[in-house]
């Protein structure tokens, strides 16, 4: 009997999706990666920052009963908590999935609720990365706000990147500028997070994040002071992943 071709790596269905969708809107690539039977089963996750309306409005319209998976740290500020809430509601999201650490788990590796002041990235990952994982179990693909201009890192990112061996990652917004961010909003009267007007370009939990003056990079007021840029949901073992994801990584 003949042999079976192998099936395409991720790294594969991802250079041939960003083939399919070079000149797409962002909104094409929204519409077909949730439609689209290569890409499969897709979730969003949002922060339901300071930009995550301009997706979930994307969602929202055009199918919302997409999963949307919303990572409760436990130690958000209240502004997001609620800004989560009035979104929802706002745009009849009917299928927002809050994921949060085990009780167990932070009973055990966080019993004072300090861990971020003592290792900040073993907080990430007990309170978001693991969590995360778990969530995205049943997942082929996950839709992400990330975007070129956020950091030189991010410079090259493209439609459709591989995250590890069976998932793709799809960043509609990756071509996007400060200004077609902005403009969306404008156009669609969305709600902004109230954090924003008091200097939070860059929204993460409450002990980590401090407003960020002018001039200064809108990520600035993560981990201020600390060399650490990445809160680790775009790791691959062990690396950050801002871009596309260097051949070899993926296993």
């Amino acid at each position: 009997m003949p042999l079976e071709a192998p099936l395409p790596s991720t790294e594969d269905r991802a250079a041939e999706l960003n083939r399919s969708y070079r000149h797409h809107s962002a909104t094409a690539v929204v519409e077909r990666a949730i439609s689209d039977p290569t890409v499969g089963r897709v979730a969003l996750v949002s922060s339901f920052g300071a930009e995550s309306v301009v997706l979930l409005h994307m969602i929202a319209r055009k199918a919302p009963k997409t999963p949307v998976l919303f990572i409760d740290t436990q130690m958000l500020f209240p502004e997001t908590l609620a800004y989560q809430t009035e979104v929802a509601a706002k745009l009849g999201l009917d299928n927002v999935q809050v994921v949060r650490a085990s009780e167990t788990r932070l009973a055990t590796l966080d019993p004072g609720s300090d861990l971020h002041q003592r290792d900040t990235d073993a907080c990430c990952d007990l309170r978001k990365t693991q969590p995360l994982e778990a969530a995205l179990a049943g997942f082929d693909a996950w839709i992400t706000g990330r975007k070129r201009f956020q950091s030189g890192t991010r410079a090259a990112l493209e439609f459709f990147e591989a995250d590890g061996p069976m998932r793709l990652k799809v960043n509609p917004l990756a071509h996007w500028e400060p200004k077609d961010v902005q403009d969306y909003m404008d156009n669609n009267r969305l709600p902004r997070h109230p954090l924003v007007a008091k200097g939070y370009p860059s929204i993460g939990c409450a002990p980590c994040t401090s407003p960020v003056k002018p001039g200064e990079d809108p990520r600035a007021g993560r981990w201020r002071g600390a060399k650490k840029v990445e809160c680790g949901i775009h790791f691959i073992n062990g690396k950050a992943v801002r871009g596309p994801l260097p051949k070899g990584d993926a296993a």
